[in-house]
């Protein structure tokens, strides 16, 4: 009945209250969301270097970045899975853009730190 009011699984009623009966209200605090690593400043700039050297020295054919090979370095690089959608709020927090995307230049000597940004063009 709990479970069916709230929405929420047989599970999760037993979990919370397991929760509750072994450390009280304090248990039942909320942690934060469950599964969304954060991308330290120092290691955005590792990400960064590692997108400035393109593509091909990462193992694709083409000089295009797009949001999957992006989170392929993101894997191999920074040890971190990250969803697209969450690769994708992530580029758009640190200043970069839908048309401003590497993957949106052919040129090969395009680099995140040049085009990538909003500031793209302005000296």
């Amino acid at each position: 009945m709990i479970a069916k009011d709230l929405r929420v699984s047989v599970r999760s009623v037993e979990r919370w209250r397991r929760a509750w009966r072994e450390g009280g209200l304090e248990a039942l605090r909320s942690a934060g969301p469950a599964n969304s690593p954060s991308v330290t400043d120092a290691q955005f700039a590792v990400l960064e270097a590692e997108l400035g050297k393109g593509p091909s020295a990462h193992g694709f054919d083409d000089e295009r970045w797009t949001l999957a090979r992006v989170q392929t370095v993101i894997r191999r690089r920074l040890k971190l899975s990250l969803s697209v959608a969450t690769v994708w709020r992530m580029l758009k927090r640190h200043g970069w853009s839908g048309r401003r995307l590497p993957a949106e230049h052919s040129n090969a000597t395009s680099t995140p730190s040049n085009c990538g940004r909003r500031r793209c063009g302005r000296g």
